[in-house]
């Protein structure tokens, strides 16, 4: 696809290459365990540095516990200019928000209020092509649904030229739902913002009650997640970790060579996801997430099993005409709003100047969240970046769980 249209992506799509090399950062603040711990956090925040050189990244913050015990915690870098980064900074939280919507589907599921086999018609009739698509497809993305966001020029180009404007969840499903389906629901993969869109207005309809209250009082309040709230506006609290990007730069036809770095904190993120899961958070309640949603904490077994499943590796592919269909195998599997990779589960957000990554291994009870924002030099001629926060993720598991490290994608 184009450059500049993958580049809104709420999560780095199958971008997972990982390499190191030297180097060092300076403006920290830390708080780390002591004693047997020490060796692991210093190794941590040696793959942090090398990070931060070899990705030119601005600011890390950053995030391990081993069952529920600190490795260590950190922010290195800087914010803004001056302002150095701390741990106690809000950001995004993109589409970690996403296995909060797939986990509220699944509590439903368990007190029998919806099935994943009830078609997307019992809530939503008047959605184009609704009678023959599932609950349970949306929350995989197998739905066949276009995507609003990827590959769509339209959207991408209206985002673009006003990255402050309000969307309404009308105007995002209008890029997508009047659209031909992409394959026969539950055939293939293709990553859609849509599907999650339409998820979170059917059961809105399901309970009667809205998604800011649903997911509150079923995933977050129960997760203890006090400092991950909706955003209904763009707005960020503080103290905000502050995010710039070059991602507008081909879109605007600046030349390359051209200095072109500005500042995208508070961008509107309401294209994002359903209206009611857009929201902001800190690098503890990321580490709480990859906890809770990763051990399957407010599930049953059998919904546990299906929000990890792996059963989609190996069984879906490319397709002409789809920018978002891709073979999913052992470095990416989609489950249930949760990706799994190896025998790791996270969420890897990318978006308007920052990226980010809360990751469970539950064999280790292993959990890292990592949080980045770029220098300039991080973006290329045309405006893109690559998920450096996966990058680092990767390096970090390698150091925590070398017999079970993520798996890392080989360049071709």
């Amino acid at each position: 696809m184009p450059n500049i249209r993958r580049l809104l992506v709420a999560l780095c799509v199958l971008a997972l290459i990982a390499g190191c090399s030297s180097g060092t950062q300076s403006g920290e603040s830390a708080t780390s365990t002591a004693g047997t711990e020490d060796s692991r956090a210093d190794a941590v925040m040696r793959a942090v540095r090398e990070t931060m050189a070899t990705e030119h990244l601005k600011a890390v913050i950053v995030r391990v516990t081993v069952d529920g015990q600190e490795i260590v915690t950190e922010a290195v870098g800087e914010s803004m200019t001056g302002v150095p980064a701390d741990t106690n900074m809000h950001f995004r939280n993109g589409a970690v928000a996403i296995s909060y919507v797939s986990t509220l589907l699944l509590k439903l599921v368990d007190e029998q209020k919806v099935s994943l086999d009830d078609k997307l018609s019992k809530f939503l009739p008047e959605i184009p092509h609704a009678d023959r698509v599932t609950l349970g497809q949306l929350a995989r993305m197998t739905s066949g649904y276009v995507d609003y966001v990827i590959g769509n020029t339209k959207m991408i180009d209206a985002a673009y030229a006003n990255p402050f404007r309000r969307w309404t969840v009308h105007e995002l499903l209008q890029f997508a739902v009047n659209e031909p389906l992409l394959y026969e629901p539950g055939t293939n993969w293709n990553y859609a913002h849509t599907d999650y869109l339409l998820l979170g207005l059917a059961l809105e309809k399901a309970t009667g009650e809205q998604m800011p209250k649903l997911l509150s009082e079923k995933v977050l309040r129960p997760l203890g997640l006090t400092n991950t709230v909706n955003s209904l506006t763009p707005e960020i609290p503080a103290p905000a970790l502050h995010a710039f990007s070059s991602e507008r730069r081909e879109f605007l036809k600046i030349p390359p060579g051209t200095p072109f770095y500005e500042e995208s904190t508070f961008w509107d993120p309401s294209w994002t996801i359903t209206h009611g899961a857009i929201q902001t958070t800190d690098i503890y309640d990321m580490e709480a997430t990859a906890v809770g949603i990763g051990s399957g904490k407010l599930l049953s077994e059998d919904s546990y099993k299906k929000l990890v499943s792996t059963d989609l590796r190996g069984k879906t592919h490319k397709q002409p005409g789809c920018a978002t269909c891709e073979a999913l195998d052992d470095v990416y599997t989609y489950g249930m709003g949760l990706v799994v990779s190896g025998n790791w589960l996270l969420q890897n957000p990318l978006m308007s100047g920052y990226a980010a990554v809360e990751a469970y291994l539950p064999s280790q009870k292993i959990a890292i969240a990592v949080a980045v924002t770029y220098l300039p030099e991080a973006f290329d001629d045309q405006g893109n970046y690559a998920n450096a926060a996966d990058t680092l993720f990767r390096r970090i598991g390698a150091v925590m769980a070398p017999d079970d490290a993520p798996p890392v994608r080989t360049p071709k």
